[in-house]
């Protein structure tokens, strides 16, 4: 399978139209989630884990107590890409 390419465009009207998401660099989009508690985010954790494993495409994930900071990018394309936009929703269906 052949791996995505980067984006040069579409990227602040993608952020726009996903609350929540921010441009990191050039290179990345972040989100942090809150949930109930350090179970809940563990709970959260393991459910990226498992669409990262999925798709073959893994973040960067920073868990602290109830907070999971989730970062999306794709390095051997140097930057984003659109499956780094489509695992940024796929996570935020999962936290709903």
């Amino acid at each position: 399978m052949s791996r995505p390419t980067k984006l040069d465009q579409g990227i602040e009207a993608w952020i726009k139209e996903h609350p929540g998401w921010k441009r990191e660099g050039a290179d990345a989009v972040v989100r942090t989630y809150e949930l109930k508690d350090f179970p809940d985010a563990v709970a959260f954790v393991l459910k990226l884990a498992f669409l990262a494993e999925k798709h073959n495409h893994h973040p960067d994930i920073d868990l602290r107590y109830k907070s999971v900071r989730v970062l999306w990018t794709t390095h051997e394309a140097g930057g984003l890409t659109r499956l780094d936009l489509v695992l940024a929703e796929a996570s935020d269906e999962l936290f709903r």
